[in-house]
């Protein structure tokens, strides 16, 4: 059984960081690109970033890049994303998932993907 599992959500302040993690099993990444993308319930799902299978090529939306940086780990199975200025506009569940490349990661949920993490960002 495929499992994606995000880990790493919370409540910050802004201006703080916080460090998403995405652990798989019953699935090797290898050769899957891994996205993120978040959800505000009312609000349409937001693609934020994507990393290539090989890990050579990332990619991020516009309202993000320049604070958040996607990592991957393919011998831990495991896929990051360290935020950092979080903003309360940040504020959102975060979702990772699986797919067969970055092409459409911003309009498409992927693959696979998890159940999510909380991400709140407040004073």
């Amino acid at each position: 059984q495929v499992q994606l599992v995000e880990s790493g959500g919370g409540l910050v302040q802004p201006d703080g960081s916080l460090r998403l993690s995405c652990a798989a099993s019953g699935l090797s990444l290898n050769g899957y690109a891994m996205s993120w993308f978040r959800q505000v319930p009312g609000k349409e799902r937001e693609g934020v970033s994507c990393i290539s299978g090989g890990g050579i090529l990332t990619y991020y939306a516009d309202s993000v890049k320049g604070r958040f940086t996607i990592s991957r780990d393919n011998a831990k199975n495991t896929v990051y994303l360290q935020m950092n200025s979080l903003k309360p506009e940040d504020t959102a569940v975060y979702y990772c998932a699986a797919r067969a490349s970055c092409r459409d990661y911003k309009t498409s949920g992927g693959t696979y993907w998890g159940q999510g993490t909380q991400v709140t960002v407040s004073s």
